[in-house]
């Protein structure tokens, strides 16, 4: 089972950031990513290649003040072109979990695409800072797209040391549940509820 066009296009500007983002959830694994924040578009372009989303993301944030508007909000709008994409989500498997190893760091990621908002952060990082990242907008941008498209996200550090790894392994394990959960199933004829409908 196939569907067409399950891609989506958002923007939305407030006073603290302006942001563009096109999602294309059958994609290759191609990125245009800029958002201010070297490391976080090395995170988003991860993300991309690993789960076989195109995904174009533009921002321009109120860095002078800091990272958090622009992480938090980028977080928002890609739960959105999320939820948007995988539109009805007949077909697909709604479920998806990966247990990704990157040198010192081990975690766990599961996705439910429920409709329901929830996000399980299990993680304390060694260091405030990655790059210009804060450590602490992690949660924030996961917390975010969790709620905005309406999924049930749980990551979880098994293990690790370097905060660098520990992070990278979550974006990538988060793709990789992702692309598991809004893969189609030929089993799947409608949406995978009992109550018929997410």
């Amino acid at each position: 089972m196939a569907e067409a066009n399950r891609t989506a296009e958002i923007n939305r500007t407030t006073r603290e950031t302006d942001i563009s983002v096109t999602l294309n959830l059958d994609g290759s694994g191609r990125a245009e990513i800029s958002t201010g924040i070297g490391f976080f578009d090395h995170m988003l372009e991860g993300f991309s290649r690993h789960g076989f989303f195109d995904l174009d993301c533009r921002v321009k944030g109120d860095l002078q003040v800091d990272g958090h508007h622009t992480v938090e909000d980028t977080g928002i709008v890609l739960g959105q072109a999320v939820a948007r994409a995988a539109g009805d989500k007949k077909g697909i498997r709604r479920y998806g979990s990966f247990i990704l190893p990157m040198d010192d760091a081990l975690v766990l990621c599961a996705v439910d695409l429920c409709g329901r908002p929830y996000l399980n952060f299990d993680c304390v990082f060694p260091v405030e800072r990655v790059g210009e990242l804060d450590t602490e907008l992690v949660r924030e941008f996961f917390y975010a797209v969790s709620y905005s498209a309406g999924m049930n996200l749980h990551i979880k550090l098994l293990d690790g040391v370097n905060a660098h790894h520990m992070i990278e392994a979550m974006f990538k394990a988060f793709a990789k549940a992702l692309d598991m959960a809004t893969g189609f199933d030929s089993r799947v004829t409608d949406v995978l509820s009992t109550k018929g409908s997410l």
